[in-house]
């Protein structure tokens, strides 16, 4: 029966006739193969698995734009997805090997705090992409945007709008794509001869309550001082939680203060911020791409020819948030 309904050639002849019979019986009983038996068969489950950490509680937008471009690539390469979730980057090392048991023909990692401190622990046998990861990981394809480029511009393009007192909350210390932010920020300013207060660059969590806590914080140990012209945030949750603290504290955004993002997501659309956008729906279509040539190649037992560091460029969208800096600075209440 299994030759007449694969066709597979081989020792087992089955006539026309009988392959008929058969695929009449299949198809009047609503007769569908097993997908596990033809995966043991194969050696393809045609899935393929998105491992992200969900630890934290606010819905992660980022996440849900990644995730959007990863349904994309793998819908276009008629692939299944599963999503395996972390609990916390801690449970990679144990959580990531047991998903590599054959259920899925290869994983796309949402690695922003995956650092490579130990990764002997990475299955060589499952092939791996990771978007935004550290270190690039042996063996594997990492996908990002160039964040050091986007820190870059769009300091650039607030001190070309004549703001000097400009306020960089960034994200994690020792996050790669972190880093790479304020170091564009910096040179930005060095390139442009502007000096930046050593009080002025300050790194908090990727998320609104990050941005909220860390703001607030400043606001209290600068009490009676200038208030900055402008921030400018590692992520736009990062803004968010930005907004939320200032206007919490009776300041208007943006007649008061500037405010600018970083990754463009549904709410920043929304609420027509400024940020830098990075082609997130992109990312996780072209690491579903690279997965698959992954995948093929080994198996054919060959290598992989294709580019281990895809880099994708960044842009500014200027929206509301970004007017201009004010004539006359306001002190902090």
């Amino acid at each position: 029966m299994s030759a007449a309904l694969s066709g597979a050639k081989g020792s087992t002849r089955v006539s026309a006739e009988t392959r008929e019979r058969v695929l009449a019986a299949a198809e009047r009983l609503r007769y569908r193969p097993n997908a596990t038996a033809r995966a043991l068969t194969f050696q393809r489950t045609n899935a393929i698995g998105f491992v992200a950490n969900i630890a934290n509680e606010e819905p992660n937008l980022y996440f849900l734009e990644i995730f959007n471009g990863v349904v994309r690539g793998a819908t276009e390469a008629h692939q299944t997805t599963s999503i395996f979730p972390l609990g916390g980057w801690e449970e990679a090392p144990q959580r990531i090997p047991a998903l590599c048991d054959g259920r899925v023909d290869g994983l796309v990692v949402l690695a922003r705090q995956l650092e490579d401190d130990s990764t002997n622990w990475l299955p060589p046998h499952t092939p791996m992409v990771t978007i935004h990861a550290g270190p690039l990981l042996q063996a594997q394809v990492n996908v990002e945007a160039d964040d050091e480029a986007g820190g870059y511009v769009i300091a650039r393009h607030m001190l070309g709008l004549g703001y000097r007192r400009i306020l960089c909350l960034g994200g994690p210390v020792n996050v790669k794509g972190a880093d790479r932010r304020v170091e564009g920020f910096l040179r930005a300013h060095a390139d442009a001869g502007v000096e930046v207060a050593s009080d002025h660059v300050i790194r908090t969590w990727f998320t609104a309550d990050g941005g909220r806590q860390a703001m607030l914080e400043w606001l209290r140990r600068h009490r009676g001082q200038p208030l900055p012209e402008g921030v400018c945030c590692g992520s736009d949750d990062i803004a968010f939680g930005c907004i939320d603290a200032l206007e919490g504290c009776g300041l208007s955004v943006p007649r008061d203060i500037s405010i600018t993002g970083f990754d463009d997501t549904l709410l920043a659309r929304s609420l027509r911020m400024t940020t830098v956008s990075q082609p997130l729906l992109e990312m996780g279509r072209r690491a579903v791409g690279a997965l698959m040539q992954l995948i093929e190649a080994q198996r054919r037992g060959e290598a992989y020819e294709g580019p281990r560091d895809i880099v994708l460029p960044v842009e500014i969208v200027n929206r509301r948030t970004l007017p201009g800096p004010r004539g006359t600075p306001l002190i902090i209440p």
